[in-house]
């Protein structure tokens, strides 16, 4: 029961920046070392819960792990617009 609570928290903590990067349509602020890295660190613990066969450890790292993918891919491609793009004016 604590490990289901804790993988809901902090798999839960990702989608308001999900959100937030789909709302703004820009993602400068976003590392994409940090985010490739933990998206690295949660995979690796998905392997791991299917190798105990956790099913809380599995289903929060894969929620988590598709959630860094798709801040790493909207990172990705506001990047991409904003270049082709041109800087802005501030």
């Amino acid at each position: 029961m604590v490990g289901s609570l804790a993988a809901i928290g902090t798999t839960g903590a990702f989608v308001p920046q999900v959100v937030r990067l789909w709302r703004l349509r820009h993602a400068e602020e976003i590392s994409p070392t940090t985010f490739s890295v933990f998206a690295a660190g949660t995979f690796a613990w998905l392997v791991y819960g299917l190798q105990i066969g956790s099913a809380p450890v599995v289903v929060a790292n894969a929620i988590t792990f598709a959630l860094a993918l798709t801040i790493l891919g909207l990172k990705w491609s506001y990047d991409r617009a904003s270049a082709r793009s041109g800087p802005s004016a501030v």
